[in-house]
């Protein structure tokens, strides 16, 4: 990439991003826009420190947000939203650490060596490429550096991930001391219950089967009903009465329609009777009985007795009396309780083909993308394209920021795709669906985003020259990884500050307030506009930054120095986020840590696996066989984790049950 492309990407990005920023500091000030910037302190009745009064001041961009947020405690936090949500900034604060580190080495040590050993009548000695690993000359003593950085990039990464492990494994522990009231953790949820012949029922069997093997510690029990039918009667007798209450205020206002209303109110009001004579019907004993499900809900006098119900198999067929630790209530999906688990690998399967279409049909606009960054190529192939050159500019702009903003913008839907095929799974609780959306998101993002982009643009940029120079094509597989570093550059930078800069904006929820407050709900008191943190779309873009960051930490130090500012501005968007806008809807205790642990594991791994081929085709082997070890180290790390920390967060140890007490 030239370096003109790379600058008018950056300066595009930079300017768009402070422009959003400065119109978001001012939007927040304005009262008018609270149920949008302060929806979180409106729900818990905070008082909201705006100036009324029409000031100067108040249109005027600040920074006091980010002087806000900035002075945010991780015990603040911890109180305030919950575990989580702390395991949700800490990978921020991870990639901070972890980047501005390798940033002082990248910088200071590996992009002077990359430049000085380069060719100075090359004529990529003054672009972007003469700052990488491929500007340094085949069997090049210089790459023991490389090999030295790499082996110290790689043991801080590991050391952080450890010191991050234990700390969340340690704030689990005590989060799960704290939570010791909740009554999930008395609760068993049990499915697939054998149904009892004799008393035409399910519920019978469940107060037999746990009376008699937990008679110590076995309390009560909950059987579940299908109410689907008295959800949507429920549904309907709300609409009802609402209609109701607004007919009877237009007849107290308008005296030339309330004869007309009062008929309409008469008329609904039989309705909503013959809806409420339906709901008793259904909510009658025998009704009941025909709507029982095999689930029900085991509460027990101890948590010591929970647990060994949750973690126990019930039964020598273990596709009945199925157990496992209850959800607390908010997290429950109500729903998918209705769905027989015997079911749910044919629900898995429909998923896997879904996701699989997607990956697939997903390959034609990554492939597109590559096409408009590689505009030397493409313009041999497509002389049309050389039009891009008649305008001063535009060409920086068409390959050095279209191809990763429309990126950006295709990939943008894959979260709610994903989070969709995750409900249709059929999982129990929404933080368990949100976890599977994280995973099926990010290892979508690192098949397509990342190594279908690389391929496809590595292909393209090598198919002329391995044709009229097939001796050169070991040197042009080798820069291969290299060459692509500009384009993740750009896409570092528009996720980062386009991204982040919409995030804390929310332009779609302001032009929605906007629209409603002026035409139908003119008048009418506004609602905070409250929404969970949405962990499936932002866990897995982060992680992705991340493994880019790490696959290209030896390769093209230059591309750190952005990571730095993308996760910095991360950090103070998603603090003021969790500050003023999401609300946590449910507490897991730190279960998105192991998924994290996973991801940041993955690209270390995958750096590493990387640096063995690049060594290898800049022809040292040597340099490439002792990579292995450090390989085997980080496999080793990983073993230890899986036995150390990753049981903690999947059981209730016996020990923490007992100890705990009662209340």
């Amino acid at each position: 990439m030239k370096a003109e492309n790379l600058l008018a990407s950056a300066s595009i990005n930079i300017g768009v991003a402070m422009f959003i920023l400065s119109l978001f500091s001012i939007l927040k000030k304005q009262p008018s826009n609270a149920p949008i910037y302060y929806p979180r302190p409106i729900s818990l009745n905070h008082h909201i420190f705006l100036d009324e009064r029409f000031t100067f001041s108040r249109f005027l961009p600040s920074l006091e947000w980010v002087r806000r947020a900035s002075r945010v405690s991780e015990g603040q936090i911890l109180q305030q939203c919950g575990l989580d949500v702390l395991v949700f900034i800490r990978l921020f604060k991870f990639g901070i650490n972890f980047f501005t580190v390798s940033c002082v080495v990248g910088v200071l040590v590996l992009l002077p060596l990359n430049y000085i050993d380069g060719d100075r009548l090359s004529s990529q000695f003054h672009s972007v490429n003469s700052f990488t690993i491929s500007n340094i000359k085949g069997g090049s003593n210089r790459l023991w550096v490389h090999l030295s950085c790499l082996y110290f990039i790689s043991c801080y990464g590991l050391y952080l991930l450890y010191k991050e492990y234990k700390d969340i494994w340690l704030k689990r522990i005590q989060q799960l001391h704290n939570l010791r009231h909740r009554p999930d953790q008395f609760t068993v949820l049990v499915r697939e219950i054998p149904f009892c012949n004799e008393h035409k029922a399910y519920g019978c069997c469940v107060d037999h089967f746990f009376s008699k093997h937990y008679p110590s510690s076995y309390q009560s029990y909950q059987i579940l009903y299908d109410c689907e039918e008295l959800e949507k009667l429920l549904i309907h007798g709300k609409s009802i009465r609402e209609t109701i209450e607004k007919l009877t205020q237009q007849s107290l206002t308008n005296r030339y329609t309330r004869r007309s209303d009062s008929s309409k109110i008469e008329i609904l009001k039989e309705m909503l009777q013959d809806v409420c004579r339906k709901i008793r019907h259904i909510r009658g004993e025998a009704m009941l009985s025909e709507k029982e499900l095999p689930v029900a809900f085991v509460t027990f006098r101890s948590r010591l007795g929970a647990a060994l119900a949750a973690q126990s198999q019930q039964h020598s067929n273990p596709l009945v009396w199925i157990t496992g630790i209850a959800p607390e209530p908010r997290d429950v999906l109500w729903s998918n309780l209705a769905i027989p688990y015997r079911h749910l690998p044919l629900h898995e399967i429909v998923v896997f083909l879904l996701a699989s279409l997607l990956t697939i049909f997903f390959a034609i606009p990554v492939t597109a993308i590559q096409g408009i960054a590689k505009f030397e190529k493409l313009r041999k192939w497509f002389p049309p394209a050389m039009a891009v050159q008649l305008i001063p500019g535009l060409r920086s702009i068409v390959t050095g920021y279209l191809p990763s903003v429309i990126l950006n913008f295709f990939i943008y839907i894959v979260p709610f795709c994903m989070i969709a095929m995750a409900q249709m799974a059929g999982y129990i609780s929404r933080s368990k669906k949100d976890i599977k959306a994280c995973n099926m998101v990010f290892y979508f993002l690192v098949g397509n985003a990342f190594f279908l982009s690389l391929l496809s643009g590595s292909l393209l940029d090598q198919i002329g020259e391995s044709f009229t120079h097939p001796k050169d094509f070991p040197g042009h597989l080798a820069s291969a990884v290299s060459a692509q570093a500009d384009f993740f550059m750009t896409y570092i930078l528009t996720n980062g500050l386009f991204g982040f800069s919409l995030e804390i904006l929310q332009p779609g929820l302001f032009m929605w307030n906007y629209i409603k407050s002026h035409t139908w709900h003119r008048g009418k008191r506004k609602t905070a506009y409250l929404n969970s943190i949405p962990y499936y779309r932002i866990i897995p873009f982060v992680a992705l930054s991340i493994l880019i960051g790490m696959v290209y930490a030896i390769i093209s130090p230059l591309l750190l120095p952005f990571l730095v500012g993308y996760f910095l501005l991360g950090y103070v968007v998603f603090i003021n986020q969790i500050e003023d806008v999401y609300i946590t809807y449910y507490e897991t205790c730190g279960q998105y840590w192991p998924c994290i642990y996973q991801y940041i594991l993955v690209a270390l791994i995958l750096m590493q696996i990387t640096m063995v081929g690049v060594f290898g085709l800049k022809s040292k082997p040597s340099a490439s066989i002792s990579t292995i070890p450090l390989l085997l180290l980080t496999f080793s790390f990983n073993e230890y984790c899986k036995r150390r920390f990753v049981p903690t967060f999947h059981k209730y140890s016996m020990q923490a049950n007992v100890e705990m007490p009662l209340m």
